[in-house]
């Protein structure tokens, strides 16, 4: 491969690309829609994607993986997403958790959750927000103290997806430096049903198949084992999981953006008002076509972000990671509520599905991390301007 990144797709992502959308049309809006109505999760869509080999496309081969990276599965995740069935746990399971493990966990860790992970028998929630702490991961409140070889948590965490099927919560904790004093993060297992360990659902106007919880970390014990990685180089470790992360946002919203264009300019084509289509009317088309070049301009730069974190950049990672995922939340609102404007009444009509995606689209806006806290990073790492806190 060259050392500059692609910016066409090899013949083997545009196979993966191929096959994924074709499992995701067996499904479709109207399956994802019927499993959030009955209060259900996507159980079917989910087993088939793990035993296809998508799910875990991203992991190790000797742990049952395909080999692949970042780079894989987000065309996972976003072609699902464009079929109207995009699989939420995808970014919190094998991208965060799985690739955490990956790169830090013991052999036994490995041995223990990689396999589960990549044919999706297990999957792995994803606590770090915490209710004081918003994005600011160095002021993460959840403490971890050692006693004899155990370690002990208390704390909250909030805005956590899937904890309620998730086997286990890969909790972001503090630890204290003996020879400093100071907290540093550190990562934890921590199995569902583990004493101490509480959940509460969060009502959410937002309708998902996966649900959101606030959870208490009540003297939660643990044996050695369930600490991931070096407890001293626990900010590497946080940071491998959340640049991942940051990409398959960026895919969902992607996927999400191209799903809601696809029906508006469906419409558009067969809508006749004045004896031609809508669409050939510049007012409609010219904004769908907008939608379409700010969904690929922000594809490249996932596609870029996936690259550099696939091959060892970490650096160049986080920048590109953190500019795809603002670059596709903002083309996906758009193109959501540009789709919703060209079907007009009927695109708040439970028939075409695009109401709930107004809400839905925020999302990429809002989590893992705020478009505001975005441009601060790229105010500060990129161009070199002060901080303001």
């Amino acid at each position: 491969m060259s050392a500059g990144v692609a910016v066409t797709e090899t013949d083997e992502h545009k196979a993966l690309r191929a096959a994924v959308a074709a499992l995701g049309r067996r499904y479709g809006r109207e399956y994802l829609a019927k499993v959030v109505e009955e209060g259900g999760h996507p159980d079917e869509l989910w087993a088939e994607a793990g035993k296809l080999g998508y799910l875990g496309v991203n992991l190790p081969e000797e742990y049952g993986g395909g080999g692949g990276g970042i780079a894989e599965l987000s065309i996972v995740l976003e072609e699902l997403g464009a079929a109207g069935c995009p699989l939420l746990m995808m970014v919190v399971s094998p991208a965060i958790c799985g690739t955490v493990i990956a790169r830090f966990g013991t052999e036994e860790q490995k041995r223990a959750w990689l396999p589960g992970l990549s044919d999706g028998s297990r999957t792995m929630a994803f606590g770090i927000t915490e209710p004081d702490a918003g994005s600011n991961s160095h002021r993460i409140t959840t403490t971890a103290r050692r006693d004899g070889t155990d370690w002990v948590l208390n704390g909250r965490k909030v805005f956590i997806s899937g904890v309620d099927i998730a086997d286990a919560t890969l909790i972001v904790g503090r630890t204290e430096d003996a020879r400093t004093g100071s907290l540093k993060p550190c990562l934890f297992i921590v199995g569902r049903e583990t004493e101490g360990f509480g959940r509460r659902q969060i009502d959410m106007e937002l309708r998902g198949a996966e649900k959101q919880f606030e959870l208490t970390l009540d003297e939660v014990r643990l044996p050695a084992e369930a600490l991931v990685g070096d407890e001293d180089a626990g900010l590497l470790q946080l940071f491998a999981g959340l640049n991942p992360e940051r990409v398959m946002t960026a895919a969902f919203a992607i996927g999400m953006g191209r799903h809601a264009l696809g029906r508006a300019v469906e419409y558009a084509r067969e809508r006749t008002v004045w004896k031609a289509p809508i669409g050939a009317h510049q007012a409609i088309a010219h904004p769908l076509a907008q939608a379409h070049i700010d969904l690929e301009l922000a594809r490249l730069m996932m596609q870029k972000a996936a690259f550099l974190y696939d091959a060892g950049d970490d650096v160049g990672a986080g920048e590109a990671a953190n500019m795809a995922k603002y670059a596709a939340g903002e083309a996906c609102v758009r193109a959501v509520d540009q789709a919703v404007h060209t079907l007009g009444g009927n695109g708040l009509t439970r028939e075409f599905g695009l109401a709930s995606l107004i809400t839905a689209s925020r999302v990429a806006r809002i989590a893992p991390v705020s478009r505001e806290m975005i441009l601060n990073y790229v105010s500060h790492q990129t161009l070199g301007l002060p901080k303001s806190y």
